[in-house]
């Protein structure tokens, strides 16, 4: 039998070693930026909402700058039926007339970011929230979205924009005054209409006008799976024209992918699709030698 004073050695050796394990990656990202696509479990699992909040607020106090964009779908799913509305998707966009543009701002902008704002409160933060509209933050117009088979279809998608410019100042003050950014994927248009923006293209834009060093993007599976169900760890930029050609990557997929790979074009140094279902599976990313999901490259 172990003797208790031997195994609680064993176990503090174990936490000094993860601990220090962090070290280098502290100081490696110390007073840089990281935007983090928030959603998927982690957003309604009350457990994975606490660890991702924590997460959030151990960066933020090791130095590093977080920026959180967080999604909503199962939220504004569930408050269309309460209205007797059903979803409707091309392409894995929403298609959003005037009434579900309302729920989209409802949700997004009120239940959602305050229950994260909240959450980060509670965890030690300061966090403050945002749409696109605040410190004219997101530009957007009406997106016109080509068939995928065919680019000479266009589907009308009503309320959907795509990003004109981003203005980051906002966010760099609330970064400079020690605050957490959280941002809702809401723009608007040149006559103050709003838009409703995929948040995976919100954050994969945000990271790169900020010149962040990470973009982690959290979502419900391990991150991106070939044909027979098994983790792609490193994708190019030509192996993820293939697997959209192939159909393996299709649905939501697309735009959370076609984001993750500008960035990637556009400077930012680290693109990762992660697991959300994995407590704590975000700062592990960061901030330990265990690699997690899905790296995109340029190249």
């Amino acid at each position: 039998m172990t003797q208790p004073g031997i195994a609680s050695a064993a176990s503090a050796r174990q936490q000094a070693a993860i601990l220090a394990q962090a070290l280098p990656y502290i100081r490696k990202y110390h007073g840089k930026t990281m935007v983090i696509k928030y959603g998927g479990n982690a957003m309604t699992d009350p457990a994975l909402q606490a660890a991702f909040a924590e997460d959030v607020v151990l960066l933020k106090l090791v130095g590093i700058n977080p920026v959180v964009v967080h999604g909503g779908g199962p939220q504004i799913e569930a408050a269309l039926k309460r209205l007797g509305k059903q979803g409707h998707f091309i392409q894995g966009m929403r298609v959003t007339d005037a009434e579900t543009m309302e729920v989209v701002e409802w949700v997004l902008a009120g239940e959602v970011q305050q229950d994260i704002v909240g959450l980060i409160h509670q965890a030690g933060g300061r966090a403050v929230g945002l749409t696109g509209r605040d410190g004219g933050l997101i530009r957007a117009r009406k997106l016109r979205l080509p068939d995928s088979k065919d680019p000479a279809v266009v589907h009308d998608v009503g309320q959907v924009g795509e990003i004109v410019q981003i203005d980051p100042g906002v966010v760099q003050a609330l970064q400079d005054d020690r605050f957490i950014p959280v941002v809702s994927p809401i723009g608007f248009g040149e006559n103050n209409e709003s838009y409703n923006i995929n948040a995976d293209v919100v954050a994969a834009r945000l990271a790169t006008v900020l010149e962040a060093e990470k973009l982690l993007m959290l979502t419900n599976i391990p991150g991106v799976l070939d044909r027979n169900g098994a983790l792609l760890s490193e994708l190019t930029a030509q192996q993820i024209e293939a697997l959209c050609e192939d159909g393996t990557i299709s649905g939501g997929m697309i735009p959370k992918i076609a984001g993750a790979l500008d960035a990637a074009r556009s400077g930012v140094n680290a693109v990762h699709i992660i697991d959300g279902r994995v407590p704590h599976a975000m700062l592990l990313e960061v901030l330990s030698d265990q690699a997690f999901g899905t790296m995109i490259r340029c190249a």
